[in-house]
């Protein structure tokens, strides 16, 4: 894996994909926010990072409690949206494995879903916690594994049923779900240095009127899946989309679909006072 190449991936995707995310995948990570803010300890009065804020609804919702936010993100695109919608918030484009703050910093520091995007999670973490001033609790959300968060999993499920492998010009990344483990996950906060680790499943289900409501919203809005699927043969990508269609109709729910959505969500707190 090139990590430089897997960044410059993700960042230029995001940048791209910055409206389908808005519109198909932000809604259903902002549900995931405020247990996100409470494991951070998000509160009145204290400054806080944002880290991949996108849209901007954990930021926008870290204000609300009465937090100075400031958010980051490696997406002009995602960052235009956050600061048309909450001005409140300061913006910077800057990424996670190369932060442009001092040391100690922030009193909270959280990310939804931003462990998926780094090439170099390890280095991500540490900055994250060299940021967060003693005492402060770090927050970090990742996708559960395909098993359990089928919102994703039936697509993931279709293309290896199809016998679909990525295509040359999709740069390797890590491996999509290493830290939905929790022991993965505990290794990584404690390896940056933080203690009292703690780990939580966030579930619920995301309703949706039609197959093709999903297969186009999450084409629109996921980085890598998009190339992974229209770098198949023509015959693959009907093979997929057979795959798919008969794994969404397992959740079939009256006149919808009800998809199990599952969220692993880790944080831990850096020594001192």
């Amino acid at each position: 894996m090139d990590p430089e190449a897997f960044n410059a991936f993700e960042a230029e995707g995001w940048n791209a994909k910055a409206a389908g995310y808005d519109a198909f995948l932000a809604p259903i990570t902002a549900r995931v926010v405020e247990p996100l803010l409470d494991a951070a300890g998000v509160r009145s009065g204290q400054r806080v990072l944002d880290v991949a804020t996108g849209p901007g609804h954990a930021g926008a919702r870290a204000a609300t409690r009465g937090a100075q936010v400031v958010g980051i993100d490696v997406a002009p695109a995602m960052l235009a949206i956050a600061a048309e919608r909450h001005p409140e918030l300061e913006l910077h484009l800057a990424s996670a494995e190369d932060l442009p703050f001092e040391d100690g910093s922030f009193d909270a520091v959280f990310g939804n879903f931003v462990l998926l995007h780094l090439g170099r999670p390890e280095q991500g973490v540490a900055e994250l916690a060299r940021v967060l001033a003693p005492g402060g609790r770090l927050a970090l959300t990742v996708w559960d594994v395909p098993e359990r968060a089928r919102l994703q999993g039936v697509v993931l499920d279709a293309v290896h049923e199809a016998g679909a492998t990525p295509p040359p010009d999709l740069p390797a990344g890590p491996p999509l779900f290493r830290f939905s483990d929790d022991r993965e996950m505990a290794e990584l906060l404690t390896g940056a240095s933080l203690s009292d680790v703690e780990s939580e499943t966030v579930a619920f289900g995301h309703r949706l009127l039609s197959p093709d409501e999903l297969w186009d919203g999450v084409l629109a809005s996921a980085v890598r899946l998009g190339p992974l699927i229209f770098g198949q043969s023509e015959e693959t990508q009907r093979e997929i989309r057979a795959a798919f269609d008969r794994l969404v109709e397992e959740h079939r729910s009256g006149d919808g679909y009800e998809l199990p959505v599952s969220v692993k969500l880790g944080s831990a707190r850096k020594p001192g006072s």
